[in-house]
């Protein structure tokens, strides 16, 4: 292979990455080289994105969109997380997050951060179904002032707001206000959606996402396999890990012979190299580039999770041992909540010096416990059941082993074992 052709293989790897981890790219801030590397590549990555995921990809002067549709729409953990502070987005900011849109949608070119505030807040007292779903927000108070802020952050994230002056701590203080200008390209291609949501007549969250992104029926034997190869490919490249036991009869018939050529497709376009294991599938970023969440993590939570997810795969091999499989699929049990409330609070003794303060303080192993579990439904290394978790087989990575010393031609071959063993 020519250098050149390797240059231009490289570079479509580039900006199908910033895509895939940015999939709105604005002209303006830190995405300006990216966006020029999806502009150059815009033809092949078009065709790509269309042919294997049935993603449409908007190129305008100031910004690049993908247009993604999740591969697992029932999957609720992968929302807006706060750069600031590692939390994710409540129901409760995400609300405020679409009244502040509509408040950006009706702005001028500048807006106060006050002023969305009111806007919001007029939002709220007019309409009585955000009352009798729960939904508050008062000035008054400082909490509800911070949630906007977080909203606020997330938007100038987007590049939707620009700072001009101000800072949002002072509106948190009432010390001061912030001033924005609204980026609207960036703020129109926001919203993506195959139906526009005033027209769906759903009752239930659930009925109403679907029919949001609702896509046509295929019909005849070749449209069928392309909406399979669509539907698998977005949960290679959406999801942590694709267990089989997740897919349906169709689906892992199809990827049972076509797994090579997807795997194939996905790593010559994208640097993710996929790990095949007997419960499933997982894509990995060498440079991490593409990782919402690291594992393991810095901070007090990020090594409380590692600890975490060390005694939940133990755990999980403890009870395959007492209890073997006869069949081809591991059955591994709830792990109780206190079980992992008892086993923090001996670690928090054992590592006081490398924790933080509010960490140490008692009880303060339940909060973690809480974000431990967070952290690792995330990335689908555990299943939340009642007051407990299920370890899922990827999370057998994580059990520590003996150190051993092989021969050095002795060689495991990865899709043999199962990553509980």
């Amino acid at each position: 292979m020519s250098a050149l052709a390797e240059q231009v293989i490289a570079e479509r790897r580039q900006a199908m990455r910033a895509l895939l981890a940015r999939p709105l790219l604005a002209a303006s801030g830190s995405d300006g080289e990216s966006l020029a590397l999806v502009r150059q590549h815009a033809v092949w990555l078009r065709e790509w994105l269309g042919r294997n995921c049935g993603w449409m990809l908007q190129i305008e002067p100031e910004l690049a969109r993908l247009r993604k549709t999740p591969g697992d729409l029932a999957d609720a953990t992968r929302g807006a997380i706060d750069r600031t502070s590692g939390i994710p987005f409540s129901r409760r900011r995400y609300a405020l997050f679409c009244l502040a849109l509509a408040a950006l949608e009706r702005a001028d070119r500048q807006i106060t951060l006050g002023n969305v505030a009111r806007d919001v807040l007029s939002a709220v007292a007019g309409e009585p179904a955000f009352a009798v779903a729960g939904l508050t927000f008062d000035l008054d108070g400082r909490e509800a002032r911070r949630d906007l802020v977080h909203v606020v952050r997330l938007l100038l994230d987007l590049r939707v707001l620009v700072r001009v002056h101000g800072q949002e701590e002072h509106f948190v203080e009432r010390r001061g206000d912030v001033l924005y200008n609204v980026n609207r390209p960036a703020l129109a291609a926001l919203l993506s959606v195959r139906r526009g949501p005033s027209t769906i007549a759903a009752g239930s969250f659930e009925d109403r996402i679907a029919a949001i992104v609702e896509e046509p029926i295929p019909d005849g034997e070749e449209a069928r396999n392309h909406r399979l190869r669509v539907t698998l490919t977005r949960r290679l490249l959406d999801d942590p890990v694709m267990y089989y036991d997740d897919l349906n009869v169709e689906e892992r018939a199809y990827l049972t012979s076509q797994r090579a050529h997807l795997l194939r497709q996905i790593q010559e376009a994208t640097g993710l190299l996929g790990e095949t294991r007997r419960e499933g599938i997982a894509l990995v970023d060498p440079d991490g580039v593409l990782t919402d969440q690291g594992m393991p993590d810095e901070g007090t939570e990020g090594h409380a999770t590692l600890l975490v997810a060390e005694f939940l795969a133990a755990e999980a091999r403890r009870q395959l041992t007492r209890n073997p499989q006869t069949g081809s699929e591991p059955n591994v049990g709830a792990v109780p909540m206190a079980a992992v409330v008892a086993h923090l609070a001996v670690k928090k003794r054992e590592h006081r010096t490398h924790w933080r303060k509010d960490a140490l303080l008692p009880g303060a192993e339940v909060p973690l416990a809480r974000e431990a579990f967070g952290r690792l439904e995330a990335l689908r290394l555990v299943r939340r059941m009642g007051d407990g978790v299920m370890p899922l087989p990827a999370l057998g990575r994580f059990r520590l082993l003996p150190p051993t010393v092989r021969p050095p031609r002795e060689r495991r071959t990865p899709t043999q074992k199962g990553l509980f063993e």
